[in-house]
């Protein structure tokens, strides 16, 4: 599975976090210094970043050499070693806590994924992630949902057309806003995959009588409601359910037959996985490495 285009991603945070210079290792390590660290996972999960802790090593110290043993998307427990990294010390503290922000946060909201994905098998609804994304790292948190066996919803307000609520009441109404928007992909020559959101079962009627739609998202209704809209539709369009939607009611929503759920919390209300980036440090008289942490 492939993640693009996080190479400024990368460079950014750096430039956020070394700034001038890392002066607390330039104080204390020697220059030249060649040492070891590893990553060592502290929680079960599923692993997410590795590609971007090589990126961030390749920006600090082309020179550092990272000895991978694990790769995106594997199930990690506690003690397992995904990597190993070689070179300048200064370049390994530089690197270390931009490649556990990273790594850490990713594998977190790939676990939580795999989590509520384990909890629907067997139905045939699909989990979808949303636009609550942290800013400017969305492209990495929506990998890491694909990573954890989620799918992706539009990437953006350019790749989909969604009307939600507040296009409707601009709009002034469910009808006035599905013509508006095939009025506009007429005019313009896009095609682009139209989703309406409805509120109550009202909305939904409309949506299906005036048509034009791909997808109709069900707004913050109950699981009963949510079984009955399913009854009403058909199969005529996908059935979204979305809004209230939990690990400890997936499966009830996940069960009524709609083709997708929605979650916000897989990105904005996730716990990132315990990880540590711990020093190697062999004792020259009987040659036994000591892991030591770095913070």
């Amino acid at each position: 599975m492939k993640v693009m285009n996080f190479e400024h991603i990368v460079k950014l945070a750096l430039e956020e976090d070394v700034g001038d210079g890392d002066h607390t290792s330039l104080a204390t390590i020697k220059t030249g210094t060649a040492g070891e660290a590893r990553l060592v996972v502290k929680q079960n999960g599923v692993l997410a970043g590795i590609p971007v802790a090589r990126e961030v090593f390749r920006q600090v110290d082309p020179g550092l050499r990272m000895m991978v043993s694990m790769e995106d998307g594997q199930f990690v427990t506690v003690g397992d070693i995904p990597f190993t990294v070689e070179g300048d010390i200064r370049s390994i503290l530089i690197s270390e806590r931009t490649v556990l922000n990273f790594l850490q946060r990713m594998s977190g909201i790939a676990t939580g994924t795999f989590r509520i994905v384990s909890e629907i098998k067997g139905t045939k609804a699909r989990i979808l992630d949303t636009r609550k994304t942290t800013p400017g790292l969305r492209e990495l948190e929506k990998y890491a949902v694909r990573l954890g066996g989620g799918e992706n919803h539009r990437m953006g307000l350019f790749d989909m057309i969604m009307i939600k609520d507040n296009h409707v009441d601009y709009a002034n109404g469910i009808e006035q806003a599905i013509q508006a928007v095939a009025d506009y992909q007429e005019h313009t020559g896009k095609k682009l995959k139209v989703e309406i959101e409805v509120r109550n079962f009202e909305e939904l009627l409309e949506a299906i009588n005036y048509g034009h739609v791909d997808r109709i998202m069900l707004d913050n209704f109950p699981v009963e409601d949510v079984e009955s809209a399913v009854q009403i539709v058909d199969g005529r369009f996908e059935l979204e359910a979305s809004g209230g939607i939990t690990l400890e009611n997936v499966r009830k929503y996940a069960e009524t037959g709609v083709d997708y759920i929605s979650m916000g919390s897989l990105t904005h209300q996730i716990k990132s996985l315990d990880m540590s980036l711990k020093a190697v440090i062999k004792r020259f008289y009987d040659n036994t490495p000591e892991l030591r942490g770095i913070r």
